[in-house]
C-alpha cells in the first residue's frame, strides 16, 4: 500500500482557531503502514481552558473529563514525538496543522512531520463528484465503516485513516502502482482536480520506466 508510514490525526478543539486562543481537548494520532493502522496515541488533553457548552453538545467532552485529563504540557510533546518525521495526515488537514503548530509552539516543541496530506482535498481530486465530502457521509458513500462517535478524536481519525487507506488502493488499482508514495499524495494535493488523471496517468509512466 503506501511505500511509507503516515500519520493520520484529528483534533477535538474549543472552537476554530487558536490565535483567538481556542485550544484542543483531545488528539488521535494513527500511524498508517503495511495497508493498516499499526500505532495510535489517543488521549484527552487538559489545556487549562473552558469546554464551551456548544462542544459538549457535538463531542460529549466535558469540562469534568478535561480537567481530569493529561496536561498539555504531557499530551503534546508526546505527539509530536509519535509523529516523528513521518508524513502528516487530516481531513481538512490545515484545521489539525495549524492547532498542532501553535500548541507545540506554546511549549517550544517543534513539529517535523515530512509533508502533509488533506484527505478532504485529495477525495475530491480523486472521487469527483460525490455528494458530500464531509467525513461522516464521505465515508458511508463509499462502504466505510465510522466505528464509534462522529465529533471524537479517534473514531473521526480512523474513519479518515480508512479513507486514506481506500484512496490509496484506488489509485494503485486504476494506475497499475505496486505501492502508494506518501509523497504523490501530498504533490496531489496541490494538482487542479481537472489535471488529476493526467498527472497521473504521467506518475505512473514514471515509475513503470524505473521499476
Amino acid at each position: 500500500m503506501f511505500e511509507r508510514s503516515i500519520v493520520m490525526l484529528d483534533f477535538e478543539t474549543t472552537g476554530l482557531s487558536p490565535g483567538a486562543g481556542d485550544r484542543i481537548t483531545e488528539v488521535a494520532a494513527l500511524r498508517i503502514a503495511d495497508g493498516r493502522i499499526v500505532e495510535r496515541y489517543v488521549s484527552l488533553v487538559n489545556c487549562g481552558v473552558r469546554v464551551p457548552s456548544f462542544i459538549t453538545q457535538l463531542t460529549g467532552i466535558t469540562q469534568a473529563m478535561v480537567d481530569g485529563a493529561p496536561p498539555a504540557t504531557e499530551v503534546v510533546p508526546a505527539l509530536i514525538d509519535f509523529i516523528g518525521d513521518d508524513v502528516l495526515a487530516a481531513h481538512n488537514a490545515s484545521f489539525d496543522e495549524k492547532f498542532l503548530k501553535a500548541e507545540g509552539a506554546l511549549l517550544g516543541h517543534g513539529c517535523r512531520h515530512a509533508g502533509l496530506v488533506c484527505s478532504l482535498k485529495l477525495s475530491r481530486r480523486v472521487f469527483p463528484g460525490m455528494a458530500s465530502y464531509k467525513l461522516g457521509q464521505l465515508s458511508r458513500a463509499l462502504g466505510i465503516v465510522f466505528k464509534g462517535n462522529a465529533h471524537r478524536a479517534e473514531a473521526d481519525a480512523e474513519a479518515a485513516a480508512q479513507l486514506l487507506l481506500h484512496i490509496g488502493r484506488h489509485l494503485g488499482d486504476a494506475y497499475g502502482l505496486a505501492g502508494v508514495d506518501p509523497d504523490l499524495l501530498v504533490a496531489l494535493n496541490r494538482v487542479a482536480a481537472a489535471k488529476v488523471d493526467a498527472f497521473m496517468g504521467v506518475y505512473a509512466s514514471g515509475r513503470r520506466a524505473t521499476a
